[in-house]
């Protein structure tokens, strides 16, 4: 009887958990949709801030040679890693790591240094084993906001400027659908040129009050907004990674269960047997 007791204790712990596996995924679910409401927001100012910086590249500006735009030789880069700040979701976090570990390994094959910037827990935590941070951000929350992002671009951007490195890169997830999250790693600084198709010789933007003033802040901003739809991605990817762990974590409690009961049937049933057992040999030596 002892077994089966066991067996029944077990059932019920595996419940409890399915219920908080199936609650998590529901709660995953509902965050996952507003998350891709604001993601919809925000994808087309960052997508057409970056095609206006490529048009610029090609354009008649006569300030053509702003660091942002100009390519150096490379003797050190940084990357900017953005991760989640808690786990259960899956190989989210891990699968974009590696994709990080492998582009510092390519870099440092070249003799280029490589600076890390970390936004979330799970990378701090991660890359902290490796080296020290050039800086890092944490408890972004389900809705990140750009003030919190802003300090640890600036380090980036000001190293840039000093020349102390020559690229700057973001590393997240990107979203492609609720099965899929894929890692990448997105060059930012100097801005990439965009296709020279359909873009005339004579083209050129109207700058007021002049292009000097404006071109700094616009790559400022360009900046600011490629990191802070990579967080908002990053929400995104997040909440439906944790959505199908927990689904497949569910299911995978279902299955456990249903042994269980299988196991505790056959205890109960060779218990019954056993007392039928003794019953009729007790009769039968009344008798």
């Amino acid at each position: 009887m002892a077994g089966a007791k066991e067996t029944k204790a077990k059932i019920k712990s595996v419940q409890n958990t399915q219920k908080i596996t199936r609650a998590m995924e529901m709660v995953a679910a509902s965050k996952m949709r507003r998350a891709q409401d604001r993601l919809e927001v925000a994808r087309p100012y960052s997508e057409k801030i970056r095609r206006t910086i490529q048009h610029m590249t090609h354009a008649n500006l006569g300030s053509n040679n702003h660091s942002f735009l100009m390519e150096r030789q490379v003797r050190r880069v940084a990357i900017l890693v953005i991760a989640t700040d808690r786990g259960l979701c899956g190989g989210l976090n891990i699968n974009l790591f590696r994709r990080v570990l492998s582009e510092m390994r390519a870099w440092e094959e070249q003799d280029v240094g490589v600076d890390l910037l970390c936004f979330g827990h799970k990378s701090v935590n991660f890359f902290r084993r490796f080296r020290e941070l050039k800086a890092n951000v944490t408890d972004l929350g389900d809705r990140p906001q750009l003030n919190d992002l802003v300090g640890t671009v600036k380090v980036a951007l000001d190293d840039y400027r000093e020349e102390a490195i020559d690229r700057v890169y973001l590393a997240s997830n990107e979203f492609v659908n609720t099965m899929t999250q894929t890692p990448s790693i997105m060059q930012v600084l100097p801005a990439v040129s965009g296709s020279e198709e359909d873009v005339p010789d004579d083209w050129d933007y109207i700058y007021e009050p002049d292009p000097e003033s404006l071109l700094e802040d616009f790559l400022v901003r360009y900046v600011e907004a490629q990191i802070y739809q990579g967080a908002v991605e990053n929400v995104a990817c997040e909440m439906a990674a944790r959505m199908v762990a927990m689904k497949a974590a569910s299911d995978n409690a279902g299955e456990i269960i249903d042994d269980l009961q299988l196991e505790y049937n056959k205890q109960r049933q060779a218990q019954i047997t056993q007392e039928l057992s003794e019953i009729v040999a007790g009769a039968a030596a009344v008798s």
